[in-house]
């Protein structure tokens, strides 16, 4: 499938299971990628999508040089390629915006940008520290945005550390840039400005790798997409012929009917309320309340407050006057573990620092937070971990090898669907969701939707934050909106539940 208009042409691709050496495990013949084909052209946005452990990853990681393929035929700039790893790659124009942040917190903006790639003073073996700051203020210039080269990387919010990231890889004038889920923590306004800036990479001729679950962005910004599925090549369209069944049948083999039906049924029986709560000492005070059966959906953009209402609530975060009362009590001086033994938990928006504890094994992640339950005699009962961590895994659909599998392992739909099985065995009275299915893809999506009706018909009360405003229309029966660190408004209306009344209250 070579074409004079490729950059990169992938055919046959063979990757076996991998030990730590990025060589294949013995005794196996199991693919993680199954004779598999991508071509890229030159000034095109490719998308590249499927479930998560279709293979997507994996395949970035060969072209980006992390790991080596087995098998197959590979060449870049009509040239065979095997890269001795990322250094070599990005050396001949690859670069990778990995969608896990990699910036040392530690060194300023200017530093990360310019890490290992510093520029030296004349004739001097020292570091250029005015030309790094200079030259990071006049790229960061150009793009757009307005972040401070001096400032420190640890000072920055997740959507400005994704911001620097893609400017650290532009910084190399790479021919291919990689892209994977680089929206997932930015704002409307700088998806606009993302978009602005891979549109003009294109002109420049360019190309761009382009992952992500967020099916609104591909018809936008995308020229052609491929899906993988199991690790198999599935089929490339163009996105003219772009129709969202189609696409869906792809990824999972089957049509996944109406994502968001719900069978719950609503109380009136009141489980949280907050009333007059200040996230801060300068911000209007909030109150909303929770009802046994409910799911309240709480949108708005990033920065509005939403994950500091919800860390406030689970006694992690200070509060600066108000009151919160689960189920008619008030809370004074609550700490996680208490809360959580008495049924409220709170799903953390990243999974990987706060969800799971990665090098961990799946049944011990399962079961942390109820310790409680498992213990005889000063220990661990295992028989029973077994038992109820065989059960959460066949509710929830956990694919994996075994309990024994350490989660860093997992595909992020199957890590989350693991911080799912903790809470749920903790049997909650009060879920706090925050941003339950981001970087996960459509298909895990719909298992979340599931559980987290099947929760709510058992008359569990939810509190639902999300960014993406179709599941927060589609799961709610309540929303919420915040803005600038309060409450901007409630839609109690189900006809009203459209993106623009929703949009509407976010203009402070």
């Amino acid at each position: 499938m070579e074409s004079d208009n490729n950059i990169i042409t992938m055919d046959h691709i063979d990757k076996y299971i991998f030990d730590a050496y990025g060589k294949p495990l013995h005794g196996t013949n199991v693919k993680i990628l199954d004779d598999v084909h991508f071509d890229m052209r030159k000034a095109e946005v490719h998308i590249l999508i499927g479930e998560n452990g279709a293979g997507k990853s994996t395949l970035m990681k060969i072209i980006g040089g992390l790991i080596p393929y087995d098998s197959g035929t590979f060449t870049y700039m009509s040239k065979p390629a095997f890269f001795k790893g990322p250094k070599d790659s990005l050396s001949q124009g690859i670069g990778f915006v990995h969608q896990e942040l990699n910036l040392c917190q530690n060194l300023s903006v200017a530093q990360n940008i310019f890490l290992g790639s510093e520029p030296l003073k004349k004739n001097s073996r020292f570091i250029d520290k005015d030309m790094i700051y200079e030259k990071s203020a006049a790229l960061l210039a150009s793009l757009g945005f307005e972040i401070d080269p001096h400032e420190l990387t640890s000072n920055l919010s997740t959507a400005q550390q994704q911001i620097v990231e893609i400017v650290k890889v532009l910084s190399y004038n790479c021919k291919v840039i990689i892209m994977d889920e680089p929206t997932a923590s930015l704002t409307q306004k700088e998806i606009d400005k993302l978009f602005g800036i891979i549109r003009t990479l294109k002109e420049k001729g360019i190309s761009v790798i382009y992952i992500s679950h967020r099916f609104e962005e591909l018809k936008e910004i995308g020229d052609r997409l491929t899906v993988l599925r199991d690790g198999k090549y599935i089929g490339t369209i163009d996105m003219v012929d772009f129709d969202y069944d189609t696409i869906i049948h792809m990824m999972v083999g089957r049509k996944l009917g109406a994502m968001f039906t719900t069978n719950h049924k609503t109380t009136t029986d009141e489980v949280l309320r907050v009333e007059n709560l200040k996230i801060a000492q300068r911000t209007a005070p909030i109150s909303l309340h929770v009802n046994k059966g409910e799911i309240v959906g709480l949108s708005g953009l990033v920065g509005a407050g939403r994950t500091e209402l919800a860390k406030s609530i689970f006694g992690v975060r200070q509060y600066y006057g108000g009151k919160i009362l689960y189920n008619g009590k008030e809370l004074i001086h609550q700490v996680p573990k208490k809360l959580i033994q008495d049924g409220l938990i709170y799903l953390s928006e990243d999974r990987k620092v706060e969800g799971c504890v990665l090098p961990m094994q799946i049944d011990q992640n399962m079961t942390l937070a109820a310790l409680h339950q498992i213990f005889k005699n000063g220990y661990i009962d295992k028989g029973k971990e077994r038992n109820i961590c065989n059960q959460s895994v066949g509710e929830l659909g956990i694919v994996s090898q075994s309990l024994q599998q350490k989660c860093n392992t997992l595909s992020g739909g199957n890590q989350q669907k693991v911080v799912f099985a903790k809470w749920l065995i903790t049997e909650p009275k009060l879920m706090i969701l925050d941003e339950p299915t981001r970087g996960i893809d459509v298909k895990a999506k719909a298992d979340i939707y599931k559980i987290i009706d099947d929760m709510a018909s058992k008359g569990v009360a939810i509190l639902f934050i999300s960014s993406e405003l179709p599941e927060i229309i589609g799961m709610c029966d309540r929303i919420y909106v915040m803005a600038g660190g309060t409450i901007a408004g409630e839609i109690i209306d189900k006809k009203s539940f459209t993106q623009e009344k929703i949009l509407s209250y976010t203009v402070t």
